[in-house]
């Protein structure tokens, strides 16, 4: 009579195995350099996107102040969703990435300069790059806050689901682009978006990632 073997589980056949210190701050460097690079390709060429980044880009057309300060500001009333939504961990790794993403910010022009950039792909490669970098602050227990925060907590206590919501703010914030924008700038705003949306939607799903 055959024996059958037992079922491994995932968990056994993967153990997870945690981001040390190091690793983290490698991690963070990557994000924060990748959100600020997008948003600087996204402002040469005058466009917005979605999120808190596409918030700081709007109001950076209104308001004389730096975008990576824009940020940073319009973040802080999302702080006070990142605890109860996401854990005291989550928000200080999201606090202290918030305050590098302003910082290189304010060094980006230092280092890097844009006299002429295709807005197609800076509407493309920005939104891509946005998010490859919130990707991977995600990947390792930090966000860059604003409305992803939101829609966390609206899940977490409400059930409304953060999909929805993050496109439904998404939505408003290249609604209140009508103003400021003109229909090219504005098309290619939602193409920034769309692709910095799709690749959270495409790679951030927990159940493929083991680290921690």
């Amino acid at each position: 009579m055959a024996t059958q073997s037992p079922t491994l589980d995932h968990e056994d056949l993967y153990p997870v195995v945690k981001h040390t210190l190091i690793e983290d701050i490698y991690a963070f460097a990557i994000g924060c350099s990748f959100v600020v690079l997008g948003i600087a390709l996204l402002k040469s060429a005058g466009l917005v996107t979605g999120g808190v980044a596409g918030i700081a880009l709007l109001a950076s057309y209104i308001v004389p102040l730096p975008v990576g300060v824009l940020f940073t500001l319009i973040n802080i009333p999302f702080f006070l969703f990142a605890y109860p939504a996401m854990g005291r961990r989550f928000m200080v790794k999201t606090v202290l990435v918030n305050l590098a993403i302003m910082g290189l910010a304010q060094l980006a022009p230092l280092a890097v300069h844009f006299d002429h950039v295709n807005p197609v792909f800076a509407a493309l490669f920005g939104g891509t790059i946005i998010g490859m970098g919130i990707l991977s602050l995600a990947r390792h227990g930090a966000g860059a806050g604003g409305t992803g925060v939101l829609a966390l907590y609206l899940q977490k206590t409400r059930g409304i689901n953060a999909g929805k919501t993050q496109m439904l703010c998404d939505g408003l914030i290249l609604a209140a682009s009508i103003a400021i924008l003109n229909w090219q700038q504005l098309g290619l705003s939602a193409v920034s978006a769309i692709a910095m949306s799709g690749v959270l939607v495409g790679f951030h799903k927990p159940e493929r990632y083991i680290g921690r």
